[in-house]
């Protein structure tokens, strides 16, 4: 009598990266329209909000929202004042999540699928994986960008972005019994933007929370300033946090896939999308589901029953 083969289960490691984060939409769409449903789905950052989204079913509202939204719909989620934890205005905010993530009394344990918010621990800096609890806070904790967003207090620690540890986690699918994980790596090209850096600068400095903080006071005019295009100057003030913030993603990303590597690499080449450049969501979605589907052979290949 032969012995039953089981279908291996299936982990999906949504990874971070701001606004390159729509393409997670696009890569999820892809997967399912081929028949392809994660069993486990774990999310950093805004990978951790895509995912919170799809499993809990507003993956198609969330979607139509962010195609649908403009400048000032983004612009409505910050605060102008000079705040003294973030620029993220939190009720806004949680508004947004209970309408297009998760409503505000959906647990993580109760949805039909496995799901961890990673997140880290913002006295010791440990990652922390998040599996239960309410899913709008998990979302948010992991999404915590400081600066941005404030701190999360989820029992008796404060909580800030995941990316900071894992930016794609693919260690917590297996943790919660993956045998093949796919994962979604948004930094693989951060550092190779040399002909849209002075674009980019220009569209955050024009189009984000910084530069109406720059439209509204003198103050910050010229510390908010982009430098040009002058190779013979020192990168400004956005250059250079979004460069560091690229360098440290990359260094991290890196380190982490080279501990324990993904069976399945899918890599949207968006490293030219800012930081904060929202307004290009569609670029983005459209570029996740390319490559997504350029990766449907190897994961049907990788999920046949027996194989390893």
């Amino acid at each position: 009598m032969k012995e039953s083969v089981s279908t291996p289960k299936v982990g999906l490691a949504l990874g971070s990266g701001a606004s390159r984060g729509w393409s997670h939409i696009g890569v999820i769409k892809a997967l399912l329209r081929e028949g392809i449903e994660p069993d486990i789905v774990c999310g950093t950052s805004v990978g951790a909000m895509v995912g919170g989204s799809y499993v809990a079913g507003n993956l198609d509202k969330l979607e139509s929202w962010v195609l649908d939204s403009n400048l000032a719909d983004v612009l409505g989620f910050f605060s102008m004042r000079m705040p003294h934890t973030a620029f993220v205005d939190v009720e806004k905010f949680d508004w947004f999540l209970d309408k297009f993530v998760a409503a505000a009394d959906v647990r993580i344990e109760s949805l039909d699928r496995a799901f961890a918010a990673i997140c880290t621990d913002f006295e010791k800096g440990h990652e922390v994986v998040l599996t239960e609890g309410c899913m709008a806070n998990a979302v948010r904790a992991s999404m915590a960008m400081p600066g941005l967003f404030p701190a999360v207090r989820i029992g008796e620690q404060w909580l800030i972005d995941g990316g900071l540890v894992d930016p794609v986690p693919v260690t917590a699918c297996r943790a919660l019994g993956a045998d093949i994980v796919i994962a979604v790596n948004l930094n693989s090209d951060i550092l190779q933007r040399h002909k849209r850096v002075e674009p980019e600068v220009a569209s955050l400095e024009d189009e984000t929370v910084l530069g109406n903080l720059k439209k509204k006071s003198k103050a910050y005019s010229k510390m908010l300033g982009a430098n040009g295009d002058e190779s013979d100057k020192a990168p400004g003030l956005i250059t250079s946090i979004s460069k560091s913030i690229s360098i440290f993603q990359d260094q991290i990303t890196r380190s982490r896939l080279d501990i324990d590597p993904a069976d399945v690499m899918i890599a949207p080449k968006v490293g030219d999308i800012g930081m904060l450049e929202f307004r290009r969501a569609a670029d983005a979605i459209e570029e996740g589901r390319a490559k997504a589907q350029e990766a449907v052979d190897e994961i049907r290949k990788r999920i046949k029953p027996g194989h390893s």
